[in-house]
């Protein structure tokens, strides 16, 4: 696709997005339990092999970035300036050691780019365009308003709402950036346009939008249901004895009791089980085979370690954990008190919402081992959306 050409994608992601109504900047918000932007450099990733990646960060934002999953696939963040332009002036600026042949640059908040539209752009440059960008046309009828009031109807044949990324030559677009007049221009084409370039526009898909407004976040959201369509259920079950000791670790948390559970790790039943539930839905196995009670490094290692992991093994697949539910059995000691606790370490170890995380417990009445108190076991369920292949 590239005839050996080297591209580079500059992702802008330096804005504070006040118009999108959220606490903090939108791109890291989260949709299905992975931040916009995250999202937006999986889909770019994907969509082209071997591009050199550079996103450009406001300075406040270094801890949000460090959290994705995603960012091992960029160099490291570039810092923004005030204003957009300066923001990819400062990542153009950050390439020059690379000396790409092409730059894309794209926002941080579309998170839909797909290959085809990536495709467009890179043929159109090998072609001997100089600019070019993705655009739809505007499909709504256009009125000229003044106070509220309707002047005049304006012709919408030939308007286009445009998209990014936008495609360049590397060194044009550098020095269209260095020498432009002002810092006011709304997106690159028109930095471009401003020293006489000709931009050529190809056809960007509807999907491509810009999340702006706060229901944009809902719109986003719908779309990522469809794409994870593939709905996985895995189980769980696990069991551990009692031992000497004064306390259980249970979902995370340590409860005082008269005895502990009995295992090579922390024993913690109810993230065992849990762990094999992920594992089973996304058909990685069981805790064992990733973490082999004959391995000495995992003696008296804490459950949430291998939470975490299979957490890790949903997200490599471009998955995302929609529900988990336990429950513990059990006469003592008593998990009421503790079920909040527990699902909130559980959501803080998965990175999900707590409203996704269910914690039950009960008892045999007596019956069992569980019910002549020797021990504690606990049933798992997950449920997992993947892309479908």
């Amino acid at each position: 696709m590239t005839d050996t050409k080297k591209i580079a994608v500059i992702i802008v992601a330096a804005g504070r997005g006040t118009r999108a109504g959220t606490d903090g900047p939108k791109q890291y918000e989260k949709i299905f339990g992975k931040t916009i932007i995250d999202h937006t450099l999986k889909s770019t990733s994907s969509s082209i092999e071997d591009a050199i990646i550079v996103p450009v960060i406001h300075e406040d934002d270094h801890q949000r970035y460090e959290q994705l999953t995603h960012k091992n696939c960029a160099l490291p963040p570039v810092i923004g300036g005030e204003t957009r332009q300066e923001s990819v002036l400062n990542g153009l600026l950050a390439l020059q050691d690379y000396d790409p042949d092409y730059v894309l640059i794209h926002d941080a908040a579309r998170p839909f780019i797909v290959k085809e539209t990536i495709e467009r752009l890179i043929t159109g440059l090998n072609n001997g365009k100089r600019a070019l960008l993705p655009a739809v046309p505007v499909v709504d009828t256009l009125k000229h308003v003044t106070e509220d009031i309707i002047e005049k109807t304006v012709d919408r044949t030939s308007l286009y709402a445009v998209q990014t990324p936008q495609a360049f030559l590397y060194k044009e677009i550098l020095e269209a950036h260095k020498n432009a007049p002002h810092k006011n221009f709304t997106d690159d084409a028109a930095v471009f346009e401003h020293f006489g370039g000709k931009v050529t526009i190809v056809d960007g898909i509807e999907t491509n939008f810009k999340i702006t407004r706060p229901e944009d976040f809902l719109k986003a959201t719908n779309l990522m249901m469809m794409q994870l369509a593939d709905i996985r259920v895995g189980s769980g079950y696990d069991v551990h004895r009692f031992d000497k000791g004064d306390h259980v670790w249970i979902g995370g948390i340590k409860i005082p009791h008269s005895h502990k559970l009995k295992g090579h790790s922390d024993a913690d039943v109810a993230l065992h089980a849990l762990t094999d539930a992920i594992l089973a839905a996304i058909s990685e196995g069981d805790i064992g085979s990733h973490f082999p009670p004959s391995d000495e490094q995992w003696r008296d290692a804490p459950s949430h370690i291998f939470l975490e992991k299979a957490q890790k093994l949903v997200a490599e697949k471009d998955g995302v954990i929609a529900h988990v539910g336990i429950c513990i059995i059990c006469e003592k000691p008593k998990i009421g008190p503790h079920k909040d606790t527990i699902r909130q370490k559980i959501a803080d170890s998965l990175d999900i919402e707590i409203s996704r995380v269910s914690v039950q417990a009960t008892t045999t009445e007596k019956l069992g081992f569980t019910g002549r108190e020797e021990g504690i076991a606990c049933q798992a369920t997950a449920t997992i959306r993947l892309p479908l292949d």
